[in-house]
């Protein structure tokens, strides 16, 4: 078929269908939206992770009389224990913080809020803050080795933390998938029903050129053209959708997050590389779809 002659029939076949155009394009930018977004999150959490992988501590928190009285760790019972985590295999060092530097630090957290006032240096603990070259083994060995030993008020590990920023997000990116799918079916749905009514509103038209021996390429060709349009239309606006969200949404919902590191955030180069995906995306799902549908239950 000649480039003039294909591209005629397309332009007329979307003009002539445009209000089921129009929703095969923006059902399938909300799809393909969806799954640009669990991406991102799917990203996000990557990022996360190897954010956090060498800045995770285990903080051993000593009893009320430890923290009171003795301010340096070098008495008995603040020194056994700082001797038994730097024993353990997989802890790297062993940094100990008092109550008046754990009061410091709690201001310079909560600079600015009432907590920061109503606190005394009395209510915080001093603390051992163990920094691991194993997260897996290390953290375990530190927990054995000073658990039940006398001084000892608790252990905190900070993957307990992060493990439930990570579920939350695994959470989010499970309801973005799961949307996506319901939507993808029913983008489907509607790509389908789009070429068999265009191909019902040209079947005169059609039924001539195969009278006068054009081959079912030929005639199938101007449908798929126009399902793929339509698709690469609407993963374009997809990724115009989420370079927006990630601008008018993303950067102001994780501004004060993203600014003090505990969450890094949406880079625009990924942004821009899952919009670019996103286009093709989108024109290979209509073209394949558009030509089962012809296979199927169109006869042109």
């Amino acid at each position: 078929m000649r480039p003039a002659l294909l591209t005629r029939e397309v332009s007329s076949g979307l003009r002539r269908n445009v209000t089921m155009t129009v929703a095969m394009v923006l059902t399938t930018a909300v799809t393909l939206m969806s799954v640009g977004a669990g991406l991102l999150v799917l990203r996000t959490i990557d990022d996360i992770s190897a954010l956090y992988t060498n800045r995770l501590e285990i903080q051993v928190a000593l009893t009320p009389d430890v923290s009171e009285t003795d301010p340096d760790c070098s008495r008995p019972t603040c020194a056994s224990v700082r001797s038994a985590l730097e024993a353990a295999p997989g802890v790297g060092s062993v940094a100990f913080e008092s109550q008046q530097q754990a009061y410091t630090r709690f201001r310079e957290l909560f600079a600015g809020q009432s907590v920061a006032d109503v606190a005394r240096p009395q209510s915080l603990p001093a603390t051992l803050r163990v920094t691991l070259t194993d997260q897996q083994a290390g953290a375990a060995a530190a927990r054995a080795a000073v658990e039940g030993r006398p001084g000892v008020r608790g252990v905190i590990d900070q993957r307990d933390v992060v493990g439930t920023l990570f579920d939350f997000l695994n959470g989010v990116r499970n309801v973005a998938f799961a949307l996506a799918v319901v939507q993808a079916l029913a983008a489907v749905l509607l790509i389908s029903n789009t070429v068999q009514v265009s191909a019902f509103m040209r079947r005169t038209e059609v039924g001539v050129m195969r009278l006068v021996g054009a081959t079912r390429w030929t005639t199938q060709l101007p449908f798929l053209v126009e399902a793929a349009v339509a698709g690469a239309v609407g993963g374009a606006l997809a990724g115009i959708g989420l370079v927006a969200a990630k601008y008018a949404v993303v950067d102001d919902l994780f501004a004060a997050v993203g600014q003090a590191g505990v969450i890094p955030p949406v880079r625009i180069t990924d942004v821009l590389v899952v919009s670019a995906l996103l286009v093709p995306t989108g024109a290979l799902v209509a073209g394949v779809t558009g030509y089962v549908t012809l296979r199927a239950y169109v006869k042109v």
